[in-house]
């Protein structure tokens, strides 16, 4: 059994709660009185995670159980608690909201059962007064493996607002945790995919988490959070390790019969999503990668252990993507990097004229292109290195944000003309989550992989695919995206690596060899 964190789930019946403001604030509240914080995200989302970073001091981490599946949720909890003394878990949309068409999976609800953690309800007060009451006990009693241990009111009008809610609340069983008034908005300003990253504006950001801190204090019982935390139970097996990760043999290669049948009968690549399978096919979860030991030889914050695989020969240098235009990545993706022998190096495309001294491999992850094209573009030096990198035969991964910034143009800019494709800006929201099997062999993933993404974005890509198609996709609609050329990997789909360690080992190779 691992040493069993104090840990809460802030969760709410709905998008716009203010699960968001309860979390940060709850997080720099904790940070403020010198404890140890924990920051993690239930779902894919980037952004909230950089707010947690800023209110901690800590690496925001996510917890999907779709992307990475359920036995991982506990394994990887631990490796970003490790050695604190509170964590604060911020759920995601409607309590019980999770993967479309499958149940409570990868739901704020589900994760909470994984953790064995209480939860904290955030209601939005703001039109109800006795109704709450019925809401609140419709939520707590829903299903009983989860524990609402305590309910946070936000946007109270007044005190006799607050007193109406109180007493109304008394039969539902719950405790009031917190009274949050109803005040000017913390100034977190918003845009096309949701909040405006941290990156973009660091000195507002700041300010935005004192005020969010500053409201939870004011608000909020820190004292009865804190004892709900410590009635977490004790998780079972041990902390997830990016290098033990590495060194669980990952499973073969798993052909889809569609995808070979298409191919052996001459089919080209874009019409392998032509018809939806029959019977409906859905791609098996990969084998679980939790880490068979719980040695922690490397340090409490990142958890790597020793000094990666293949050490005996020179560390190759990835350069990933940073600054404002790519803020998106996932700490595990970075640490398997690590952990598989690699120098990572960030370096921002924005400011930076060359990739770092010696670079190998590329990562670019996810981000707002589309809102500094401009600056991009003017970027010159550092698209033609990009291009003479990749298409020399360099390894590169580019998911979302980097797959515009490789197209020949976005939003009419010229980018870098890896990819004959154009992006553009468009109304049309895409996302969800995806099942997606790899088409052909590449940097990250042999013919047959599968493996789960999510798409994020109001962009389009024109063509979706290239001749080799990085993924084939079964749903919402079946098709192929992204490209395969030379060593490039270019695609929408945001994955995580912890489910499929081999992606990382396999890039780093191809880096040590290209």
């Amino acid at each position: 059994m691992t040493r069993s964190v104090p840990r809460l789930v802030i969760a709410a019946p709905s998008s716009g709660s203010g699960k968001t403001t309860v979390a940060t604030g709850l997080m720099a509240a904790f940070a403020a009185r010198g404890l140890a914080v924990s920051p993690h995200k239930v779902g894919p989302d980037y952004i909230d995670p950089g707010y947690h970073s800023l209110a901690t001091g800590r690496v925001g981490r996510n917890l999907d159980a779709y992307l990475c599946g359920p036995e991982l949720i506990g394994p990887l909890f631990a490796h970003g608690a490790r050695g604190c003394d509170i964590a604060v878990v911020e759920g995601v949309m409607g309590m019980y909201d999770g993967a479309a068409g499958e149940g409570e999976l990868a739901s704020t609800a589900h994760v909470a059962k994984l953790l064995r953690a209480p939860v904290v309800l955030v209601v939005d007060a703001s039109s109800q007064s006795r109704s709450v009451a019925a809401l609140v006990h419709g939520f707590a009693s829903w299903d009983p493996e989860v524990r609402v241990g305590g309910v946070i009111l936000n946007k109270v009008a007044s005190d006799r607002h607050e007193a109406l809610l109180r007493e109304a609340l008394e039969s539902a069983g719950v405790p009031v945790l917190g009274v949050l008034r109803r005040v000017p908005q913390v100034d977190t300003p918003s845009r096309h995919l949701g909040l405006v990253p941290v990156a973009e504006r660091r000195a507002e950001a700041v300010e935005a988490v004192a005020a969010m801190a500053a409201q939870v204090s004011d608000g909020c019982d820190l004292d009865a959070l804190m004892a709900l935390a410590r009635t977490a139970g004790a998780l079972p097996g041990a902390a997830w390790d990016a290098a033990e990760a590495l060194g669980v043999s990952p499973p073969p290669p798993l052909p889809s019969p569609k995808l070979s049948a298409s191919l052996e009968q001459g089919g080209s690549p874009s019409s392998l999503g032509a018809a939806p399978p029959d019977p409906p096919y859905r791609p098996q979860r990969p084998r679980p990668q939790t880490p068979p030991s719980s040695s922690s030889r490397g340090c409490p914050q990142d958890g790597l252990s020793g000094a990666g695989l293949g050490s005996n020969a020179p560390a190759p240098v990835v350069a990933v993507a940073a600054g404002a235009a790519f803020t998106f990545s996932y700490a595990e993706n970075t640490e398997l990097l690590t952990a598989a022998g690699a120098e990572v190096v960030p370096f921002d495309p924005l400011r930076d004229e060359r990739l770092p001294e010696g670079t190998r491999g590329l990562v670019i992850g996810g981000g707002f292109p589309e809102v500094y094209a401009a600056e991009l573009s003017a970027n010159e030096p550092l698209r033609k290195a990009v291009a003479e990198l990749a298409l020399g035969g360099a390894p590169v991964a580019a998911e979302c944000a980097g797959l515009l910034y490789l197209c020949r143009e976005l939003d009419g800019q010229p980018m870098c003309g890896v990819l004959d494709a154009a992006a553009r800006m468009t109304e049309r929201l895409t996302l969800g989550y995806r099942d997606a099997v790899a088409v052909g062999d590449s940097v990250l993933a042999a013919a047959g992989t599968r493996m789960r993404g999510h798409e994020f974005h109001r962009t389009v890509v024109e063509p979706g695919a290239g001749a080799a198609p990085a993924w084939g996709v079964r749903a919402p609609r079946p098709r192929v995206e992204g490209f395969v050329q030379h060593g490039v990997h270019a695609s929408y789909l945001h994955t995580h690596w912890a489910a499929a360690p081999g992606a990382a080992r396999r890039f780093v190779e191809r880096c040590r060899t290209s």
